[in-house]
């Protein structure tokens, strides 16, 4: 079963942005974290927006402050300056109409899969009861309603990150967000489940905010891709990705999909290392 065989509905809880209002706006965001020694300057004057149902992809070497974009967005660590806006209401704590899904799946060893899942439901107070069915529709769309009551050591890899996306979504968040979700993966996992990916967003009509070191990974997935620079991290680019939907592993060795790619990869020198 593939994520697309099921059509899961967003309820109205998800909530958008008012009229005439981007989904995510930023406005001049900066991060600097003290140290002992001297003050880090993790994100520097970042201007954005991302419209509802977007698969929007940052891409930049590392410590370029992508992950930490994501934190001040989910609500986790302030911004220094500027202002991040989501549904027309300004990011300045933790919220409950976000989803993040990390490099590793963090689920609780003791729980089985329907419990892992059911985690949000439980944590804020929205009713078993009432969300069972909306659970056990995420399995079915991640294709794991055979695996409800195994446990993660029982899993792959790759189906303990279907467990994680599950998760972020039981409480039908506004947004998803995803710190290198296929980093840990073994390549043809990666490929995959990067397919399947594509395929929930299609179905879901969530807004998605993907972070990866993979210039192919990014070009795959993305309506927009946003380059960072090393840090201080700064927006060298938003390239939008005018490619078909829904795309191919095949797609991938096209002379356009090799364009984009080439055109990232040069804002990072000769080589294209981002590590």
């Amino acid at each position: 079963m593939t994520l697309s065989d099921q059509t899961l509905k967003p309820s109205d809880q998800a909530g958008a942005a008012p009229a005439g209002q981007p989904f995510i706006r930023a406005l001049g965001v900066g991060k600097v974290y003290g140290t002992k020694d001297e003050d880090v300057i993790a994100l520097e004057d970042i201007n954005l927006h991302i419209d509802q149902g977007e698969l929007v992809v940052i891409v930049g070497p590392s410590g370029c402050g992508k992950s930490t974009f994501m934190r001040i967005l989910a609500g986790l660590t302030p911004a220094t300056s500027g202002e991040l806006w989501l549904k027309g209401e300004q990011v300045t704590g933790s919220r409950h109409d976000v989803g993040v899904v990390f490099q590793s799946a963090v689920l609780f060893p003791w729980r089985t899969v329907l419990e892992n899942v059911m985690l949000p439901i439980d944590v804020q107070k929205r009713g078993r009861k009432q969300n069972l069915k909306r659970v056990k529709d995420l399995l079915a769309l991640v294709g794991l309603s055979d695996f409800e009551n195994r446990y993660p050591a029982e899993l792959s890899g790759g189906m303990q990150q279907r467990v994680g996306i599950a998760r972020a979504l039981a409480h039908d968040p506004a947004i998803l967000l995803m710190d290198e979700p296929f980093g840990a993966l073994d390549a043809m996992t990666r490929d995959h489940m990067n397919v399947e990916l594509q395929r929930l967003w299609a179905t879901s009509h969530k807004t998605i905010l993907f972070i990866t070191h993979s210039i192919p990974e990014a070009v795959f997935l993305a309506d927009r891709v946003i380059v960072m620079t090393p840090r201080p991290g700064r927006i060298a680019e938003i390239m939008d990705i005018d490619l078909p939907r829904e795309r191919t592993l095949d797609m991938m060795s096209s002379p356009e999909f090799g364009d984009y790619v080439r055109r990232i990869r040069h804002h990072f020198g000769s080589t294209g290392e981002l590590d």
